[in-house]
């Protein structure tokens, strides 16, 4: 690892790089501790990102269904579907699956009700889904139900007794005519990676996981096209690309776990944002599922396709309530061969935003990733990760500290060319004193050290305090970015929440993608506090309504987000939302009571 300060020369900055440079591109590999906590709290590798919904759509009957029965077309009054619910909760409870110290999520949000139109699972359904699926893909017994009803950070957590596990479009086309007919709820669940609760249910909607459909469908290495099923780990996929020099062209802290139709269905960004830009514009066609049954192919795998209605984007981010993603093409980008990465410690946010700013400029064709994190953030990696080093720093020297971090990561396909871009950008941020000291990564895995730093944090954050950690995914301008996470600090202070004499072992800490906007705010160790949250939300929110932002950059709306949708959408927009929700199911079946206002 080479250290650079404001005292380095521009030679000695450029032959550093030079030294250091080309090597091949990093695939930061899950941490072996994130893996470990992640299976200490959640039966599944889940880990911490966006990604886990599932677009759901609306089909109407399949030739290719398995079923060959009529559905009843009695009505079961609404007192008769409520007692059925009941009797099935007290069962639930009774059951291991119960088990969990998880407070029911119902039982949590209380002002949320059972749609009183939903049926209740009974035997036949049981035998029909069977009917439908290959064996070993409907899950009953309460211990395999159980990781399907929680999310990895133990916030959320559904009462569904039945998960379905499809491995292929026929078969979610089947399922869904089915659901829709009987009006059974139906949640879509990828990767379970999410952070509002959107990929969980709320109550005893049936699960229908795609991580049975797994399989490649084909790969165009001429123009990089690749098409898959929706339950294709990101990780896989980018490994399997990698082979034959292409990769995906996201990159997620979850990529080990979360599946690219959840990556679809919640709009992911992630790291590469700021190089390859959002799936609106990588993916090019999908395959969808409506909740009637039907299949629907929009457009086809092409760059160019002018033919009406590009109905693909309301699938992207529709986090499964219009209709579930069954397979994705998507514009896959070649591997870069030569990668660089240095950390940079600045004085100030406004320092980090001129360096952004000269990034931008100086390093432009190359420049893959611009990350920044606060001190605040940085200290919690040190505290709760003993493997963590400080870049700055020699074995057994104190650790160096800074306000704020910078990350940088460049890609290209000319060593000696990349180099000297980045050595001369390094130069000019030393002598204009915009950065305090920088070290450059030498190989591979001094490269994955630096990205630890950044990638832990969220981690971190979950391990502070007491738990009950605050996660926000919020968006605005980047020059007012770290504006909301000073004022939310100032305000727990001024409560006498946070601080001081607080008597509460927690932070408030700030990170994020620079290149698009997007910041990670946490308020470690809340303890699921009604006092902090309520300090927080909405007065959150309305920063970011001010400050001309999202409340949502990544992760989605959920169950968490939906009733505050209005502090990034008019009333007019909600509306029309919610009249093409009803347009594409109207039985309200897929992934009820989230996304947007009940």
């Amino acid at each position: 690892m080479v250290l650079v300060s404001r005292t380095a020369t521009a030679t000695t900055a450029a032959a550093a790089i030079r030294s250091a440079a080309s090597q091949p591109l990093l695939r930061r590999p899950l941490a072996a501790a994130t893996a470990a906590v992640a299976a200490a709290h959640y039966p599944h590798p889940q880990l911490h990102h966006p990604c886990s919904f599932f677009s759901s759509s609306a089909f109407n009957a399949s030739s290719n269904s398995r079923i060959t029965t009529t559905t009843t077309t009695t009505t079961t009054s609404s007192a008769a579907k409520a007692n059925a619910f009941t009797a099935a909760r007290g069962r639930f409870l009774a059951s291991s699956s119960a088990k969990s110290d998880i407070v029911l999520t119902s039982d949590r949000n209380p002002h949320l009700k059972r749609n009183p139109s939903f049926a209740s699972i009974e035997q036949r359904d049981i035998d029909a889904f069977r009917s439908i699926l290959s064996a070993g893909s409907l899950l009953t017994d309460p211990d395999d139900v159980a990781p399907f009803n929680e999310d990895w950070q133990r916030k959320f957590r559904g009462a569904a007794s039945v998960v379905l596990k499809p491995k292929t479009t026929q078969e979610v086309a089947a399922i869904l005519k089915y659901c829709n007919e009987r009006g059974i709820a139906v949640v879509p669940q990828g990767g379970n990676t999410g952070l509002v609760g959107g990929s969980v249910p709320v109550f005893d909607e049936v699960v229908l996981s795609t991580s049975s459909m797994n399989s490649i469908q084909s790969f165009d290495e001429v123009s990089g096209i690749l098409t898959c099923q929706a339950g294709c780990v990101l990780e896989v996929l980018d490994k399997w690309l990698g082979e034959k020099g292409f990769m995906m062209p996201l990159d997620l802290g979850a990529k080990g776990s979360c599946q690219i139709g959840g990556n679809v269905s919640t709009n992911a960004g992630g790291l590469r944002l700021i190089r390859y830009g959002s799936l609106h514009g990588t993916v090019l066609s999908m395959e969808v599922v409506t909740a009637d049954g039907r299949i629907l192919q929009l457009g086809q795998p092409l760059r160019k396709d002018n033919t009406g209605f590009d109905l693909k984007h309301l699938f992207i981010g529709g986090e499964g309530t219009l209709g579930v993603v069954s397979s994705v093409s998507i514009l896959a980008p070649r591997r870069p061969t030569s990668v660089n990465v240095a950390v940079l410690a600045t004085d100030s946010f406004p320092s980090v935003l001129k360096v952004f700013s000269q990034a931008k400029t100086e390093l432009n064709e190359i420049l893959s990733a611009f990350e920044f994190w606060d001190g605040s953030a940085s200290d919690l990696v040190f505290k709760h990760h003993a493997s963590a080093r400080d870049p700055f720093s020699s074995p057994g020297e104190l650790r160096q500290t800074h306000p704020f971090y910078v990350l940088i990561e460049t890609a290209g396909s000319n060593k000696d060319h990349d180099s000297e871009k980045l050595g001369a950008f390094l130069e000019r941020l030393l002598d204009g004193g915009l950065v305090a000291t920088g070290a450059l990564a030498e190989s591979e895995a001094q490269q994955a050290a630096m990205w630890s730093l950044r990638e832990s944090i969220t981690e971190a954050c979950s391990k502070d305090g007491r738990g009950g950690n605050l996660k926000y995914d919020v968006s605005m301008p980047v020059s007012v970015l770290y504006e909301c996470v000073e004022a939310i600090r100032g305000r727990l202070a001024e409560k006498g929440l946070y601080g001081p004499g607080s008597g509460r072992e927690g932070v408030v800490v700030g990170f994020g993608h620079m290149g698009d906007g997007n910041l990670h705010l946490n308020v470690t160790g809340a303890a699921w506090d009604d006092r902090v949250l309520a300090e927080v939300e909405p007065y959150l929110y309305e920063l970011v309504k001010e400050r001309n932002g999202s409340i949502s950059a990544e992760h989605g709306l959920g169950l968490a987000k939906a009733p505050y949708i209005g502090y990034s959408k008019s009333e007019e927009c909600v509306q029309a939302m919610k009249a093409l929700k009803a347009l594409w199911d109207p039985k309200g079946i897929l992934n009820p009571y989230k996304f947007l206002p009940q």
